[in-house]
């Protein structure tokens, strides 16, 4: 599976609570706690920009550091409660591409992540096509089968944000928060624009494949390519 980022930091709390309030905010992102937790992830999934630790317990991320530069280009954001110019000036001449100095705020990290897939152009891609289904984020177009199908501006943000944050379970609470910006729009206001889309894009709507229902959470969409 690909996610936008990958944590690697051993203090489990900090790291679990920094995963999930990226992927509260659109940023699909992973969290392992150990240099050898970071060799499994990657024998199974890939991730744009990764969040290192420069402490990893008894590991070195420096030296991990080193390890990743020669199986994935991606921005590698060194974090770190040092202050000294010699560990800046390493973890840049070993391949990182930035130095977080801890402790940053939740918001602070999550727009330099932000920014750095956007350099990037790593999280923002302008289609996403399997052969049945093409979504033109920019020109705002949906095409079912080859035949162009209209939505509301509602429900397109609707799918474009289940089709962006693709094969992660999204929660009613997010979606209300960031498709309607409002914290008090009703379940079945939303399970009404759910089954528009689905009569829009599924094979057949009453076993759907796209957007899958997450019982007690919200909803997945599960696309080719995510």
């Amino acid at each position: 599976m690909k996610y936008d980022c990958l944590i690697i930091d051993d203090e489990t709390l900090l790291a679990d609570s920094t995963g999930e309030y990226f992927n509260l905010f659109g940023v699909r992102a992973a969290v392992v706690y150990s240099a050898e937790a970071c060799r499994a992830f990657f024998r199974e999934h890939t991730a744009d920009v990764l969040l290192l630790d420069i402490n990893l317990g008894g590991d070195s991320g420096f030296v991990l550091c080193r390890e990743l530069r020669e199986r994935t280009q991606a921005p590698i954001l060194f974090l770190s409660a040092r202050s000294s110019d010699d560990d800046k000036l390493a973890a840049l001449n070993i391949g990182g591409d930035d130095y977080i100095q801890k402790p940053c705020s939740l918001s602070v990290l999550l727009a330099k992540v932000k920014a750095v897939l956007k350099r990037y152009g790593q999280n923002e891609k302008p289609v996403y096509a399997d052969g049945w289904l093409t979504l033109d984020f920019a020109a705002k177009q949906l095409t079912v089968n080859e035949n162009i199908v209209k939505l509301t501006p509602l429900e397109f943000r609707l799918l474009a944000y289940l089709v962006k944050n693709g094969n992660r379970a999204v929660s009613k609470q997010e979606l209300f928060e960031n498709v309607w910006a409002d914290r008090f729009t009703g379940d079945g206001t939303l399970n009404v624009h759910i089954r528009k889309l689905r009569e829009a894009i599924e094979h057949d709507p009453g076993h759907p494949q796209y957007i899958r229902t997450v019982w007690g959470d919200g909803y997945r969409f599960e696309g080719a390519g995510l």
